[in-house]
């Protein structure tokens, strides 16, 4: 199986078990949207400012690769035109879910974040992304479409996973145990044994890619985008994972199509 079809496979799976990133927002949420009470996350603690989205009402957003029935259904609430594209079935359930639940109006779009043929040029006011980045090998391609299907000016919020936290042992982190072990830029399905590849796919896990920060900021830069907000998130206490406790482990980012 290729690994964008066992990350898609994979979403699936986490869809159906009531993954905390496939957990659609409540009807309570929904309601106070559309009295614009809301926040939006792209990380796990922190929200988005406020004074990082444009005007929401009337213009199309775009959530890139945003399944599982959490951003677009707040933006829809709020008053945006929303497309929510994913490559997961089963996280396209949830925002379908959500829309049908509480009479939402919006539009999902099965497909891969480094397509986005479906929509012409300069379609969108805003693109949301959550992490989702660390679930495909190369950045170019997504970075190039999201500033063609955006107007000048337009808004990219992303967040990208520290690469660092790829440096350690996963399972000696399980044990609170930090034990450096692989190489940067780091790619699962390379370092992993052929058994342990063939268990990740029968047990229907993920397989990681790091992206290092040249790779992310500096090619993001190179597209055609001008950053002009940042901040840092760490994992929350329900992860269990210790680097949480020692470093941040997303950057989340605001920038603009030049």
């Amino acid at each position: 199986m290729d690994i964008l079809d066992a990350n898609r496979a994979a979403w699936d799976l986490a869809a159906a078990r009531d993954n905390p990133y496939s957990r659609p927002v409540t009807s309570a949420e929904v309601a106070e949207a559309r009295q614009g009470r809301w926040s939006l996350f792209l990380s796990d603690q922190r929200p988005v400012p406020q004074s990082w989205f444009p005007d929401l009402a009337g213009q199309p957003v775009l959530c890139l690769a945003g399944g599982g029935g959490q951003q677009g259904p707040i933006l829809a609430a709020a008053g945006a035109r929303v497309w929510v594209l994913d490559a997961s079935p089963g996280q396209l359930d949830q925002d379908r879910l959500v829309a049908d639940r509480d009479g939402l109006e919006l539009s999902t779009v099965e497909g891969d974040m480094a397509d986005l043929s479906a929509f012409p040029d300069g379609a969108f006011e805003l693109i949301v992304n959550p992490p989702s980045t660390l679930f495909v090998p190369d950045l170019q391609p997504v970075f190039r479409e999201c500033r063609r299907v955006l107007r000048p000016g337009g808004r990219l919020l992303m967040c990208f996973m520290n690469p660092d936290d790829f440096v350690f042992d996963a399972d000696a982190l399980d044990e609170g145990r930090f034990e450096v072990r692989f190489p940067l830029p780091y790619v699962e399905a390379e370092i992993l044994s052929d058994e342990s590849r063939e268990r990740r796919l029968r047990d229907g896990q993920f397989f990681h890619f790091s992206h290092t920060m040249e790779g992310q900021l500096g090619l993001l830069t190179e597209t055609g985008f001008a950053v002009t907000g940042f901040y840092e998130d760490r994992r929350p206490d329900w992860d269990g994972n210790p680097i949480r406790h020692f470093l941040p482990s997303y950057f989340i980012i605001r920038a603009e199509r030049r």
